[in-house]
């Protein structure tokens, strides 16, 4: 029976070749996905661990426990916490770190680097000692406030030298020091693309807020004291309750764990759609050995009449799907390093900096990419052997076996009926919970609907096909014939018309709900703020308090507010205060009021109707609340308006909070109207008066809603790219359906051709079946992702007051006409043979 398998194999290779294809285009993504992940996650851990080669116990500040009417407090570390680790038996030397956010501008004034990977920190050396974490490769040291060493990286991408005058921003004004030093580092951040900045230990207090104070203290062990014995040391005289110890060691193993964590989620997402993509050339593998067990039929009939058991025809099925699993596998796995080594290339290229390291292959990846093959393969093909062994001899070799008997189809449809009502009754019941709640019996609802659906298919396919013949008979006898033969074999329609109903399922659900998101954006936005522009820093941080003076010196500002957000006591539970300017947060924001007035004053807040109902507060409600610095007032609830995502809490007048809050009042963000409204001129003042600053966004409503929109977009647009995949490999089994549709049917397209059809008219039927098939897949794709998209929405709806369901049509009309296109690719080559068949030979042909 082995021997059989493998002659069978080499007999067919040729319309095994798309199955082959599939299978290693789904073991393709799987390995590339593990080969790239594995080598950045190894990369990015090589990296991260050289940083902590001068750390053998690093100290960071504790913080008091948050109890009764107490703040919770950052301890801090001091100069005198710093004299303290020096002193400990077992220290060689202690450095006090000092970090925050540093926005290095190139020559060009854009950004270097993004977000949190563009940093700044102190240069700890001093003229006898230089600092051994950062080895100047140019210049000297920074000395004073005027004065800045960069990361050699840094410093080539912006194209500065020694003695170039750098600009540069931390929380606002735009600083221009003199470049002294440029230096080499092992720092991960730098190694990934981001930048550092160093200025010496005073002016890097200063300018990052924290006056005489560390973020962390790195302590190196002297010779014979391991890192252990040296933090029980520390422990031992400094204490465990203010300040936080751990080694060298444990922060490596706790930043390798959390790269891991990173790159966990990259890859989880990339093997769900190496998965889907897997999942449609499931189908397309059964119906390849459907096919080919219907055209061997009498083989297997003699096999069965000479003496083979149903587990020989069965084993012989599966052998040959083992070896097409195998081929599959070992050319998917080769492509998928060379797949995994591209993206890597890809990311290099588009800026996103990964460090230096070899291509990962680890033995797992070998292992999966080839289990994966194999199994997908002969799991696929057991249906097809299992039915091909449970066919009588003396019925096979009449052929009477082709038709499916009504009882199985009923059977089918029944089951079908009950997964897809038990599907859409989970949906409908998951739409009446809560986000969170919601998400699970949703998950499984739309998998219960996929699934009945498909069972669902072939029923399905004879009135929605029968749809089409107004449309079909334009094309004269071709088009009639292109419709009965889709509904020729409803089973093998539905297998090859719901691999592309599952990728468009997915791509129209994604689209609706992006859409819709964007739209209630836009509409919060709109209703929300009546400001004409917020300023914020680009990557989140707290805006420097000059920032809210500048601009209210700006010519052409008639109002603004800073927000400033304070942590306090209320009831036992921490609760976050946004301080405004309660004299004119009324013309810069627009709230739905509940109930009450929007009265922000003295005593008097308003708070949203979500914190309300958590604390049993109405209008008129009055409630105590504890200060950072621990003193308490008795505030009013003068409003409470409705929750967005724009403005949300407990809204209370700076006036009030500001000489709480512990240390300098930061705002997060500030609102500014101005005459004119949001014009060019008014956004380039602004900019301007802020020293062109590359840190600092001044955005008017439409800009924060396309900054939120290029996210959904890129979001998008990467899912499309991967959903591509689950695309491809229904086309291939279309291709594939066709072509042997084809073979079985070269007596019949003979017979077509011998009573007059010519070749032009065999190659329009092909075409039309394909289109047809294709067609019918869209709909069902189509229409599927605009209920999983309107379901998935309305649990949106309950965080989002904004949202309302929009139906993308011109994209749903791109989608269906995707699906055409797929239809006239598939069918070039499958009609093109049948056009070409010889009709003598072909009506010959059994």
């Amino acid at each position: 029976m082995f021997k059989t398998a493998l002659r069978n194999v080499f007999a067919h290779k040729a319309r095994l070749m798309m199955t082959v294809l599939a299978v290693m285009l789904g073991v393709a993504f799987v390995s590339g996905t593990l080969v790239f992940t594995n080598t950045i996650s190894s990369a990015l851990e090589k990296s991260s661990a050289k940083g902590f080669d001068h750390v053998d116990v690093a100290l960071t500040p504790g913080s008091t426990e948050a109890e009764g009417d107490k703040v919770s407090k950052e301890v801090k570390l001091t100069d005198a916490t710093l004299k303290k680790a020096r002193s400990v038996p077992g220290a060689a030397s202690a450095t006090g770190v000092v970090s925050g956010y540093t926005a290095v501008a190139d020559q060009d004034g854009k950004l270097v680097g993004n977000g949190f990977s563009t940093k700044g920190g102190n240069y700890a050396g001093t003229a006898g000692k230089p600092d051994d974490r950062y080895p100047l490769a140019q210049g000297s040291a920074p000395h004073g406030k005027n004065q800045v060493a960069l990361d050699s990286e840094t410093a080539k991408r912006a194209g500065y030298k020694v003695g170039d005058q750098v600009r540069m921003s931390v929380d606002g004004p735009v600083l221009t020091p003199t470049l002294t030093g440029i230096f080499t580092t092992d720092d991960g951040n730098v190694a990934a693309g981001g930048s550092l900045a160093l200025f010496d230990t005073a002016t890097a207090q200063q300018l990052f807020h924290k006056p005489g104070a560390y973020d962390e203290i790195d302590v190196k062990a002297a010779a014979g004291t391991n890192q252990d014995q040296l933090k029980t040391q520390l422990d031992r005289a400094i204490g465990t309750t203010a300040v936080d110890s751990e080694t060298g060691q444990q922060l490596a193993d706790d930043q390798a764990e959390s790269i891991a964590s990173s790159m966990s989620s990259m890859k989880t997402m990339l093997l769900v759609f190496a998965g889907i993509a897997l999942f449609v050339g499931i189908f397309l593998i059964a119906n390849t050995f459907t096919m080919l067990v219907a055209q061997r039929t009498k083989e297997l009939a003699l096999m069965r009449a000479v003496g083979a058991s149903r587990r020989q025809v069965t084993r012989s099925v599966l052998l040959e799907a083992f070896v097409v699993g195998a081929v599959a596998a070992v050319t998917g796995l080769a492509v998928g390093i060379g797949i995994g080594a591209g993206m890597r290339a890809l990311m290099n290229g588009t800026g996103a900096v990964i460090p230096d390291g070899p291509l990962v292959i680890s033995p797992s990846t070998v292992v999966s990419a080839l289990v994966v093959g194999v199994l997908i393969t002969m799991l696929a093909a057991w249906l097809p052997g299992r039915r091909a062994a449970k066919i009588p001899p003396v019925a096979a070799m009449n052929s009477v076996h082709a038709a499916p008997t009504t009882k199985s189809m009923v059977l089918r449809n029944t089951l079908g009926a009950l997964v897809s009502a038990a599907g859409v009754a989970a949906v409908l019941a998951a739409t009446t919970m809560s986000g969170d709640s919601g998400q699970a019996p949703m998950g499984l609802g739309a998998a219960l609907l996929v699934i009945g659906v498909f069972i669902l298919t072939p029923l399905l396919s004879r009135p929605l096909i029968a749809a089409a013949a107004p449309l079909l008979r334009v094309f004269g006898i071709s088009g009639k014939l292109a419709r009965l033969n889709s509904v020729r074999n409803p089973r093998r329609t539905a297998a090859t018309a719901s691999a592309l109903m599952i990728g468009l399922t997915l791509i129209t659900g994604l689209t609706v709900i992006a859409g819709s998101v964007q739209g209630a954006i836009n509409k919060m936005a709109a209703d929300a703020i009546k400001a004409d522009y917020v300023v914020s820093m680009a990557n989140g941080n707290a805006l420097s308090p000059d920032v809210l003076k500048t601009l209210d010196g700006t010519d052409g500002v008639t109002a603004s507010t800073g927000l400033t957000n304070s942590p306090s006591r209320v009831d036992g539970k921490t609760e976050f205060l946004t301080g405004v300017n309660g004299r004119t947060i009324r013309q810069l924001a627009a709230l739905d009021m509940n109930s009450g007035r929007f009265t922000v004053g003295g005593s008097d807040i308003v708070v949203d109707d979500k914190t309300a109902k958590e604390y049993g507060w109405k209008t008129g409600s009055s409630f105590t609340t504890t200060y950072e610095d621990g003193k308490k007032q008795r505030l009013t609830v003068a409003g409470v308006y409705q929750h967005n995502e724009m403005m949300q809490g407990v809204l209370i007048d700076s006036a009030t909070l500001t000489p709480h809050v512990d240390g300098t009042a930061t705002d997060m963000q500030v609102m500014v109207k101005m005459s004119g409204g949001a014009t060019e001129a008014n956004q380039d003042r602004l900019t301007k008066a802020l020293g062109e600053n590359p840190a600092i966004q001044v955005q008017d409503k439409q800009d924060i809603s396309n900054q939120i929109a290029q996210i959904f977009t890129l979001m998008l647009n990467m899912l499309y790219g991967l959903l591509a995949m689950a695309v491809i490999v229904a086309v291939l089994g279309v291709i594939n359906t066709l072509a042997m549709s084809v073979f079985e049917r070269q007596q019949e397209i003979g017979m077509l051709r011998a009573i007059g059809i010519d070749r032009k008219g065999i190659k329009r039927m092909v075409r039309l079946e394909s289109l047809v098939i294709s067609l019918f897949g869209g709909v069902l794709g189509i229409g599927l992702g605009v209920f999983f998209g309107w379901a998935a929405g309305q649990l949106i709806g309950n965080a989002m007051s904004t949202y309302e369901l929009i139906l993308p049509w011109g994209r749903m009309g791109v989608f269906l006409a995707l699906a055409a296109v797929v239809g006239i690719l598939a069918a070039l080559w499958p009609a093109r043979r049948a056009a070409r068949l010889n009709m003598l030979a072909a009506i010959k042909a059994e």
